[in-house]
C-alpha cells in the first residue's frame, strides 16, 4: 500500500492533543507512536547530530531517493511514524527553557531517561507541572521510580529474564536446543509501551475533566510481571514452577509445532472432537480409534509415544497440503512464516498490513499498520518517521512563535 493517505473528511481521535516526547529507544517511541497513529501531534526532542539511539542500529538503512542506505536504521522506522523531529539540547539551559515552553503548550510528556536524570535539567514532573498543571508526565524505566533497584539501567533482554519471561519460554532442558529463550522481539518493551499508552489515555481523560495532571510511572519489570499473572498465580497455588514446554502445551496433545516435508507448521487440536478430526484430516484412523488416545488426558499420559508418531507422519506431505486437510476439518493451523512470507498471507494483504510512506525526499520507507480498527476515527497514515531535526524550525517558529534570528542564535550555539 504505497504513500498511503489521509480519508477525506476523518479527523483522529486525539486532534488537538500535543505530546512531547522526549523517549528513545523503543517502549517510549512505541507509546508516542500509537498516540500518533491516534491523530496526536508528537514533537520527538531528539539529541543534536545524533538522535534516537536506534536511527544508528543498522544495518539494514532505510534507502535514500537514489536507493543508497540514508543515515537511518529500518530499527528506527519500526517505532517512529507520524512524528515530528525536533533537535534539541537538553542540557543546555536555552534548551531546557524550551523543553519547558513545549510543555506548557502540550498536553502529554513522554520520557525514558534514568531516576532523577531530568530533575537535574529542571524537566521533571515537578518542574513541567509548575508550567502545565494539567500536564500528563509520563516517566518510563527499566525498575520504576522506587525501591531497591530504580538506579539501575536495563534492558528488554534482562527484564525477559527477570520477570520470569524466559523461564516458562524455550524448550525444556532434556531435550535438543533446551533451556530457557528470549522471545524474538523485544516484547518488554513494546509490552510496556502499550501499557504506557492506556495510562496516558486514561490520566488524558482525568486531565480533561479536571484540570488536574499526573505523573505514570511506568517500569519494563512491572509490565513483565504483569503479563506473567497466569503461571505467577499456578505457582503461588502450588508451590511448583511451570517447566518449559517448548512449542507443546501442558494440557494439550496435538499442540506443537511439526516439521514436513518443506517446512514448518503449527497443529493446535484443543479438545476430543478436534483430536478426531484431526485423525480424518491426517488420514490416520488408526490413531482415532486407538483408546490410549481417545481422551485428553490420555494424550497428555501417552504423549511421548504419540507425538513421535504424529512427528513422522507429518514429515510425509508438504506444509500447504496439511493446511488445506486440517483447514477443511476446522483444525486450528497454519505455516511458520519468515516476515517475508507473512506480507504475503492472503489475509494480511487484504487486511493492507504493509504501508509505504513517503518521505520529504521522495525515498518510500516501509512501515506496518497499526492494529487500532476505529470506525469513526481511523488510524491516519500521514507522515513517515522523520529524518532529524526535519521539523526543528517548524515546531520552535509555529508552536513557540520564535522568530528566524531567534532560531538561526540557537543553531548557532549548538543549542539546536
Amino acid at each position: 500500500m504505497a504513500g498511503a493517505q489521509s480519508l477525506p473528511g476523518t479527523r483522529g481521535a486525539l486532534e488537538g492533543v500535543r505530546v512531547l516526547d522526549l523517549s528513545r529507544i523503543l517502549a517510549g517511541p512505541w507509546c508516542a507512536q500509537n498516540l500518533a497513529d491516534l491523530g496526536a501531534e508528537v514533537i520527538k526532542v531528539e539529541r543534536p547530530g545524533a538522535g534516537d539511539d536506534t536511527r544508528s542500529w543498522g544495518p539494514p538503512w532505510l534507502p535514500d531517493a537514489n536507493g543508497q542506505p540514508s543515515r537511518d536504521a529500518t530499527y528506527f522506522a519500526g517505532a517512529n511514524r507520524g512524528k515530528q523531529s525536533v533537535t534539541l539540547d537538553i542540557a543546555s539551559p536555552e534548551g531546557q527553557a524550551i523543553v519547558r515552553e513545549l510543555a506548557a503548550k502540550s498536553q502529554i510528556v513522554l520520557e525514558n531517561y534514568k531516576v532523577g536524570d531530568l530533575k537535574r535539567y529542571g524537566l521533571d514532573y515537578e518542574s513541567l507541572k509548575a508550567v502545565n498543571p494539567a500536564i500528563v508526565y509520563c516517566s518510563i524505566t527499566g525498575y520504576g521510580q522506587t525501591g531497591p533497584s530504580a538506579h539501575k539501567p536495563g534492558y528488554d533482554f534482562i527484564f525477559q529474564g527477570l520477570g520470569g519471561l524466559m523461564s516458562v519460554t524455550g524448550e525444556r532442558d532434556d531435550l535438543p536446543g533446551g533451556g530457557p529463550q528470549k522471545v524474538g522481539v523485544a516484547v518488554v518493551d513494546m509490552l510496556t509501551g502499550m501499557y504506557a499508552t492506556v495510562a496516558v489515555l486514561a490520566a488524558l481523560r482525568h486531565a480533561e475533566r479536571t484540570g488536574e495532571g499526573q505523573h505514570i510511572d511506568m517500569a519494563l519489570l512491572d509490565a513483565v510481571v504483569a503479563v506473567g499473572a497466569t503461571p505467577i498465580i499456578a505457582q503461588r497455588v502450588t508451590g511448583q514452577a511451570m517447566p518449559r514446554y517448548g512449542n507443546a502445551h501442558a494440557n494439550m496433545v496435538p499442540y506443537h509445532v511439526f516439521a514436513t516435508a518443506d517446512g514448518y507448521m503449527i497443529v493446535a487440536a484443543g479438545n476430543d472432537g478436534q483430536w478426531q478430526a484431526y485423525c480424518r484430516g491426517i488420514e490416520r484412523a488408526d490413531l482415532a480409534a486407538d483408546e490410549r488416545f481417545a481422551t485428553g488426558p490420555g494424550r497428555i499420559v501417552h504423549r511421548e509415544t504419540l507425538v513421535p508418531m504424529l512427528e513422522a507422519h507429518m514429515r510425509t506431505r508438504e506444509t500447504a497440503h496439511w493446511v488445506q486437510a486440517l483447514e477443511a476439518q476446522g483444525i486450528p493451523c497454519g505455516p511458520i512464516n519468515d516476515y517475508g512470507q507473512v506480507l504475503e498471507d492472503p489475509q494480511v494483504r487484504y487486511r493492507e498490513l504493509q504501508v509505504d510512506l513517503v518521505r520529504d525526499d521522495g525515498s518510500l520507507c516501509p512501515t506496518v499498520k497499526s492494529p487500532l480498527r476505529l470506525s469513526a476515527t481511523p488510524v491516519q497514515y500521514d507522515a513517515p518517521p522523520p529524518r532529524l531535526g526535519q521539523h526543528t524550525e517548524r515546531v520552535l517558529e509555529g508552536v513557540l512563535g520564535l522568530s528566524a534570528a531567534r532560531i538561526a542564535a540557537l543553531r548557532e550555539q549548538g543549542v539546536i
